[in-house]
């Protein structure tokens, strides 16, 4: 079966959507489904990724966030209607922007089954980009918008319980699948870690607590400030390292500076999915995370795929990750006792072994290839004159609401 995916965001913006999506792609054929998707053109020469099924579309960048970029809704459309339709037989939305309102006219167009993603929960977002409206009045709106696009598709894919309940809340409707996407696991166990060290100049002695992800306001970075100072004023010689970009570096750079945390938190930017950042994870003695809006948080499983132990804050779809998870901590939202729950992992090298075997464990239960087979399934299903089941959660569970 072929699948049409719709996006606005894709690589090379790095963000957990694009690499949802690229997932998924890469791993569907393997199953019998094939896809086109269709996502924006950010400029200059095409990703090394895409391939002939990839239709870029130009347009503009987004206000305040240089980094994204809206589609032109002719050009989109017409690169949509010079498509052979028939041979297409499901619609998937992966973003609510552009793409969504494309996808529903291409469903009304066509009567193609479609489902949609929702990756990210706008109601905890908003407000970072809009900070002189009210809260109130923007988490309305993203609960709103949420809702009716939701219930204007066929069915719905969540990539935790958490956002599920959430939709539910929201008074959604058509049918919530639970769906996380997987991990090409064997990918984040190849590090060198003695070269990324090397490379950027942090001894073999110093322990690294890690964070990979988007410098982003939302990612509750400041949180991780905080636990520096406070590993700093407990004479600890761990150093927390952000790995990334985005909106939030030059104020987060900043805040080291002014709080005299330059000893104690290290940014080494932008780190390539294919070789710098299985190096990154091996370099690190453990993971930190201490955001409070993720819808899975991919990052924390590739850190376990790279037998890194984690810390971090059991909050929407993370606790979906460290659920049973024997080389998890989720310490209060509060710095102190996160700070003390990462010195005591650290603290104890002996368990390093138990601990990586069981993070490597605990990630492989969410391999990419997991994941693809039971997206297809769902295609299948969508497409299926009458059909009789739907995927499982993680337990093997119905997750059709």
């Amino acid at each position: 079966m072929r699948v049409l995916m719709l996006s606005d965001v894709y690589f090379p913006r790095i963000n957990g959507v694009s690499t949802s999506i690229e997932t998924f792609r890469r791993q569907l054929p393997a199953h019998g489904v094939t896809s086109t998707l269709l996502a924006p053109d950010y400029g200059g020469d095409a990703p090394a990724g895409d391939d002939i099924d990839v239709l870029r579309i130009a347009g503009r960048p987004v206000p305040g966030d240089p980094e994204d970029r809206i589609m032109r809704w002719r050009d989109a459309c017409r690169a949509v209607d010079a498509l052979s339709l028939d041979d297409y037989d499901a619609i998937h939305i992966q973003t609510p922007f552009l793409a969504h309102y494309l996808g529903s006219r291409l469903r009304r167009k066509t009567g193609l089954p479609t489902v949609v993603t929702y990756h990210t929960l706008f109601e905890d977002y908003l407000h970072h980009y809009a900070p002189w409206l009210p809260r109130s009045a923007l988490r309305a709106l993203a609960r709103r918008l949420s809702r009716q696009q939701c219930n204007a598709v066929d069915a719905v894919i969540a990539p935790s319980s958490a956002m599920a309940e959430r939709l539910r809340d929201y008074g959604v409707r058509q049918p919530v699948h639970i769906l996380p996407t997987g991990i090409p696991v064997a990918h984040y166990a190849k590090g060198d870690g003695a070269r990324f060290r090397a490379r950027f100049g942090f001894t073999a002695e110093r322990p690294l607590a890690l964070y990979v992800g988007r410098l982003a306001f939302e990612k509750n970075l400041h949180f991780l400030l905080d636990v520096a100072e406070q590993l700093r004023n407990r004479k600890s010689s761990a150093r927390i390292l952000l790995a990334g970009d985005g909106p939030a570096n030059a104020p987060l750079r900043q805040a080291v500076r002014s709080r005299g945390l330059t000893d104690s938190v290290a940014f080494v930017g932008y780190l390539s999915r294919e070789d710098d950042l299985p190096d990154c994870y091996a370099a690190a003695d453990a993971f930190v995370f201490g955001s409070k809006t993720e819808t899975q948080g991919l990052v924390l499983l590739e850190a376990m795929a790279a037998g890194l132990p984690v810390v971090c804050l059991a909050e929407m779809g993370v606790r979906d990750v460290v659920a049973n998870c024997a080389a998890a901590r989720t310490p209060p939202a509060e710095a102190e006792p996160f700070a003390q729950a990462l010195i005591d992992l650290l603290a104890d090298p002996g368990r390093q072994t138990t601990l990586a075997r069981a993070a490597r464990a605990h990630a492989a239960e969410w391999s990419d290839t997991a994941m693809a087979a039971r997206l297809a399934v769902l295609y299948r299903q969508l497409t299926a004159p009458h059909p009789r089941t739907v995927p499982g959660d993680l337990n093997g569970k119905p997750v059709q609401g």
